[in-house]
């Protein structure tokens, strides 16, 4: 008893998912001893969702492992492979067997939605009394992930909100490359040559809309327009709401007009989406890379230098900071306090 008390402790000292993910399943490996054990999340839309696993160990590989946060969605096994698996995203914890073991599938779950398995191979069946001891663990953890999203979600839109940005943008900028095209050459192919972009979204004349329509209707146009970016984004793309009318969204593309294609089609979409009662809205966007060793901040004011731009040169744009700086169209120094960065 002492000991699991000692590994529910240490699984709720964290407020970083990947380490919880790896905690739990490090938990699950060290009182059960299975053949391996791991947790899977369904990624994608309602019309194609694919499994990506979050954390893995096993007698053959003894350190937990992982897929890419940023994996290429295309290379994720699809759902209706693991049968099993599905059922447990429905919910219903199944046993089947798997090369001569039994393998056990729990759904994993927040207050809101079964987002998840964790998926337990073993030489034997789990007997009912493990059965109910990984129960309440996974109760635990169910507890704290839905604690996790009250403090990580905006309450409004649903949308990240700025601290998850700040807690997790340096992971990002760590993943990032330092210049483009530095990237290793071989299989590795898309993945390894990817760049990251910060694109930040400001709605067009919203002061206006909560002005003449009032803020409630204000607040349904904030709403339907994360809906918009959640169908628009891919799955991997992080989308967040800072407050008000501004937006950000951190994304993968392979160059910079992979970025301007993908940010021009959500401009397009959002202007001829018909919002109730305001009919339109248009959006402005400036984006920027994310570069090895960046900082929010850096990022986030280059990004907003070329907001600045769109807004300034006619509204329902997209530009990029790389772009204007080039043209000396942007002022390139980066303001810290009141020090001045070239």
């Amino acid at each position: 008893m002492t000991q699991l008390i000692e590994y529910l402790t240490e699984l709720t000292g964290f407020r970083d998912r990947d380490v919880i993910d790896t905690t739990l399943v490090r938990t699950l490996w060290e009182l059960l001893q299975p053949h391996s054990v791991a947790i899977y999340r369904a990624v994608g839309s309602p019309e194609d969702q694919r499994w990506m696993m979050r954390a893995r160990q096993s007698s053959e590989s003894p350190d937990a492992s992982a897929d890419p946060l940023w994996a290429e969605f295309e290379d994720l096994p699809p759902l209706s492979e693991e049968p099993e698996r599905c059922q447990a995203l429905a919910g219903q914890t199944t046993t089947g067997l798997r090369r001569g073991r039994h393998v056990t599938a729990f759904p994993l779950s927040t207050d809101r939605v079964v987002f998840g398995v964790a998926e337990i191979e073993t030489d034997a069946a789990l007997p009912v009394q493990t059965h109910e001891m990984i129960g309440g663990i996974l109760r635990l953890y169910r507890n704290f992930q839905s604690l996790l999203d009250y403090s990580e979600h905006d309450t409004l839109t649903g949308l990240l909100n700025r601290k998850s940005f700040d807690d997790s943008f340096s992971k990002i900028a760590a993943a990032a490359p330092s210049a483009p095209g530095t990237a290793a050459s071989g299989r590795r192919t898309t993945l390894a040559r990817a760049q990251y972009f910060l694109a930040m979204i400001d709605i067009d004349h919203f002061k206006s809309v909560n002005d003449r329509y009032g803020h409630l209707i204000g607040d349904e146009v904030l709403l339907l327009l994360a809906r918009l970016m959640s169908r628009s984004f891919r799955s991997q793309d992080r989308l967040y709401r800072f407050g008000g009318e501004e937006f950000v969204v951190v994304m993968r593309c392979r160059d910079n007009a992979d970025a301007i294609r993908v940010l021009e089609r959500f401009r397009g979409t959002t202007e001829r989406q018909a919002f109730p009662q305001v009919n339109q809205i248009t959006v402005s966007i400036g984006f920027t890379r994310i570069t090895a060793g960046d900082s929010p901040i850096g990022a986030l004011g280059r990004a907003d230098k070329a907001v600045y731009y769109a807004k300034e040169h006619g509204r329902n744009q997209v530009h990029g900071y790389t772009d204007l700086a080039a043209r000396g169209e942007v002022d390139t120094t980066e303001k810290v306090g009141a020090i001045e960065l070239f």
